[in-house]
């Protein structure tokens, strides 16, 4: 959900030029499936596509590639550290670390709850964006 939130934020700012957004799964549950049909569900609820999307997974060469690799929980920050072999030039963050209110992002896929899930998202992107551009989203 945050890689299709975050382009979105983007995309209405006018940044898109400016970025590279990309998700990636930290284990291989998922590897090659769609977005999740109830956040599928979620998004286009706020006109948000993420149709062709596939689950890939993170690789050691991520950390190269992007400025930053932000996870959602601390699981998800493990695991990051443990594929891309430590954090050494600081790249790795929660997306709450963005927000007044750090900490994880509500899991759906154990509460039910893409509503409570969906506002994290939102403003774990739209805080990353305002430290990323310095503008208010």
């Amino acid at each position: 959900m945050a890689e299709y939130v975050m382009k979105h934020l983007v995309r209405e700012a006018g940044l898109e030029d400016q970025f590279q957004i990309a998700s990636a799964a930290t284990s291989r549950e998922e590897l090659g499936n769609p977005v999740y049909p109830p956040a599928r569900k979620k998004l286009a609820e706020h006109g948000i596509s993420c149709s062709g999307h596939m689950a890939r997974q993170l690789q050691n060469r991520d950390y190269d590639e992007y400025d930053l690799l932000i996870g959602m929980d601390q699981a998800n920050l493990r695991n990051m550290n443990r594929i891309c072999g430590g954090d050494f030039a600081e790249k790795i963050h929660l997306l709450l670390d963005f927000t007044d209110r750090p900490g994880e992002v509500a899991d759906p896929w154990y509460t039910g709850d893409f509503e409570t899930t969906w506002r994290d998202i939102l403003d774990g992107c739209r805080g990353l964006l305002e430290r990323l551009t310095g503008q208010g989203f």
